[in-house]
This record gives structure tokens, C-alpha cells and sequence, in this order.
């Protein structure tokens, strides 16, 4: 099952029965919101903090995926989750909601791929019937984690990007209809001594490229094997550097098929700076946008390439700098 380096190919093909993309109010007004399941009127969601809004937002994006697939919750083996909060809350907790086995990871905004690569060796592997993969970001609450609070009204540079509020899910089985999860490649972590937060893009650029290269190094094929290969959240600043860098390493993407969901998320009269960014963007764009091109049968196969900035507030204040992390999975029609 694995093929070079660090990728595995899945033999059984494990299918993508139903999937889920949840979004707020600021994801409603950008060009992808007929593909949300749901969009919240109001940040809060009803709740009386911005973490436990981050948390019913991916409680509902878990439930709505196990509802599509005609199935309860009782039916989901394993349920693997990631999120910005502290000791991944958001997804702890709804684990707790869920009642299924539970495996918590984090690779920031990476986690969804992270999270979908694992699930399909889980279910590949015969060790699940079904398991479901899911990651969630609010942008109120990443904020004031990693940055300012909202409310302080900070200013930001041209290179910072808008953490989208939302959560998907995916939910994998061993048969049945649908798209089909056919390989991933584990990323390692690439530190190139950039330490500025508010260029998160710049950062996990290299990352990106180092994971997209040993994908196609490892597989012996060529970019144009997909339709799309998008990855998470460089925004416009981290993907034109990333289209630079593979440029420059001999591995030149078409433009009409190299794309980012930081950049395809939100529309060009929003004020997000580069683009997006928080465990959410790769998700809901994948989960909710390329998931019903593939149903409509506008694209065959795709390349999700989630990057993710692995700093914490903690190292930042020691002047460390910005290590980042890329997974990619393949998924196949």
C-alpha cells in the first residue's frame, strides 16, 4: 500500500458516502454559498461564546453528513477530527456529542486532509466500516487565539488572510456510491525561517510544493492526471509563490487546474486581504464545492493539497519560527 516514499495508495478504494459543509454569515455573501448545506445569520449561533459556536458548527456538519448517507451516528466507528482551539476542543467535544471512538488530531489548518487520509487508511484496512472525518475554524475565535481579539480592531497587512467560520465532515465507508479516496501523501514538516503570522500563505508555501512534488514523485504520474489540484489555504500571496517554486523545480501546473480554496472561498469585494485561511476552508470547499462538481460530473479527479501552520501563541513569544505541514489525498469519481 505505500508507493515510494510517503504516500499510500488505497486498494479497496474506500468511498466518500456523504460529506457536509457548514459556513456563517461572511461565508454567505461570497461566490460558494450555494454549495454550504447550511449558513448561519449569525456568528454566535445562539451560543454565549465564539468556541462553543465553533463547536455546534461542526456538531452539525458531522450530523448532516451521517443523515445524507442514511445513517445514525450509533453506525460511525471511528470519528477523527482536528481544529485551531486549544487541546482541539471544538472536536473533542463534539466527539463527545458523537459517542463514536474517537482519534483527536492537529495539523492547524492541514487537519481536514490529515484527517481524510487517515480515515481512508482506517476503512482501506478493513479495521472500519465507517469512519468519519471532520475539522471546524471560526473566525472570532481564531483571532483572539492566535492574533487580536475581534473586538480590538487590529490592523492588518495586505499578506493576512480571513480564518473562515464553518465545518465540514466526510464520511467513508467500505462500499456504496460515490467518489472515491484513491491515495494520500503524509507531509513532513518544512521550516524556512519565515516567522511573521500575518503572512501565513509565504510560510506554508514551501510545504506545499515539498508535498505536491513527492506526490507525483512517489505515483510516477504527472499533473495532468487531475482535473483539479487545489490546495487549502495559501491564499493569493502563498499560491503564486508555490506557482514560482514548482515552476522553478521543473513541475509546471497548468494555471486552469493549479488553484487554492483560500482564493476560491470568498469573492474579490470582500475585504480578506490574500484570501482565507483555518481548518474550515479546505474543508467546506472540498467538502461542499469540488464534492458536487464531481457529482454533477464536471471533474473526475482531484488533488486536495491542505497546508498548515504548526506555530502557537507560545512560540511566536519565544521568536521561534513558523514550522508548516502539507497533506494531500486524491479523490476520484
Amino acid at each position: 500500500m505505500l508507493k515510494g516514499h510517503r504516500t499510500w495508495v488505497f486498494e479497496s478504494k474506500p468511498v466518500l458516502l456523504a460529506s457536509s459543509a457548514i459556513g456563517g454569515p461572511f461565508e454567505a455573501q461570497g461566490p460558494l454559498a450555494d454549495d454550504f448545506d447550511i449558513l448561519h445569520k449569525d456568528t454566535w449561533l445562539g451560543q454565549d461564546s465564539f468556541e462553543k459556536a465553533e463547536k455546534k458548527l461542526l456538531e452539525q456538519a458531522c450530523e448532516i453528513a451521517i443523515e445524507k448517507a442514511g445513517l445514525k451516528k450509533e453506525d460511525i466507528q471511528f470519528f477523527l477530527s482536528g481544529d485551531l482551539m486549544n487541546q482541539i476542543i471544538s472536536s473533542s467535544f463534539t466527539a463527545r456529542t458523537l459517542g463514536s471512538a474517537f482519534l483527536g488530531i492537529y495539523g492547524a489548518c492541514s487537519s481536514s486532509m490529515e484527517g481524510l487520509a487517515l480515515a481512508a487508511l482506517i476503512v482501506n484496512s478493513k479495521s472500519a466500516k465507517y469512519a468519519l472525518a471532520g475539522t471546524s475554524s471560526h473566525n472570532a475565535a481564531a483571532e483572539k487565539q492566535y492574533r487580536y481579539p475581534t473586538e480590538y480592531g487590529g490592523q492588518k497587512p495586505p499578506t493576512a488572510q480571513w480564518t473562515v467560520t464553518g465545518a465540514g465532515a466526510a464520511l467513508l465507508g467500505q462500499e456504496g456510491e460515490g467518489p472515491r479516496i484513491t491515495s494520500a501523501t503524509i507531509g513532513r514538516v518544512v521550516d524556512m525561517g519565515l516567522s511573521d503570522p500575518f503572512n501565513m500563505g509565504g510560510a506554508m508555501a514551501p510545504a506545499a510544493v515539498d508535498t505536491i512534488e513527492a506526490h507525483f514523485r512517489d505515483l510516477g504520474i504527472d499533473p495532468s492526471y487531475y482535473d483539479i489540484i487545489a490546495t487549502g489555504d495559501l491564499g493569493r500571496v502563498g499560491h503564486r509563490i508555490a506557482t514560482d517554486l514548482l515552476t522553478d523545480h521543473g513541475l509546471k501546473i497548468p494555471p486552469e487546474i493549479f488553484t487554492d480554496c483560500g482564493i476560491l472561498i470568498y469573492g474579490k469585494d470582500q475585504p480578506v486581504m490574500a484570501g482565507a485561511s483555518g481548518c474550515a476552508c479546505s474543508a467546506t470547499v472540498t467538502y461542499g464545492h469540488f464534492i458536487n462538481r464531481m457529482k454533477k460530473g464536471e471533474i473526475k479527479r482531484i488533488l486536495i493539497v491542505a497546508t498548515g501552520a504548526l506555530l502557537s501563541p507560545l512560540s511566536y513569544q519565544q521568536k521561534e519560527s513558523i514550522p508548516c505541514i502539507a497533506h494531500a489525498v486524491s479523490i476520484e469519481m
